[in-house]
């Protein structure tokens, strides 16, 4: 068989719709429904769809409520509370003794110092000392 007489075999077999064509293949790529999704509505025997019952607004929490804007300790036992429990020394804790203290990352103990500044109702304090280091205390 020569080279001509492939492409000329292939041709044909494209033509007459030979399955695994590229014509063919794309048919079969549609769109699915994913397992578990919603289905949509079905038409009823009217051939009327029924109309969405209406969802009620949600209702706002209270002003007053109890969580809200009040202060609450982190518990004793957690590494929030040792990291608050060095802020509150007179000179403050310096970013590698809390990233010792917690074994977290850098950015992960100002992420917390941020939060907890917020959440806490602290005033943290950010200096730096003669070696360049960062050092943070509550006020």
């Amino acid at each position: 068989m020569t080279h001509t007489e492939t492409h000329d075999t292939a041709a044909r077999a494209a033509a007459a719709g030979a399955p695994g064509t590229p014509a063919q293949a794309a048919a079969k790529d549609r769109a699915s429904q994913k397992k578990g999704a919603p289905q949509r509505q079905k038409a009823a025997a009217g051939g009327r769809r029924k109309a969405a019952a209406k969802r009620q607004p949600k209702v706002a929490k209270a002003a007053g409520s109890a969580r809200s804007k009040q202060a609450v300790a982190p518990r004793a036992e957690s590494k929030g509370a040792r990291i608050v429990a060095l802020l509150r020394r007179p000179k403050g804790a310096p970013l590698a003794e809390l990233q010792k203290t917690t074994g977290w990352l850098a950015h992960s103990v100002r992420g917390f110092l941020s939060i907890a500044a917020k959440k806490h109702s602290l005033q943290i304090e950010s200096t730096k000392n003669e070696g360049g280091d960062r050092v943070y205390r509550i006020q």
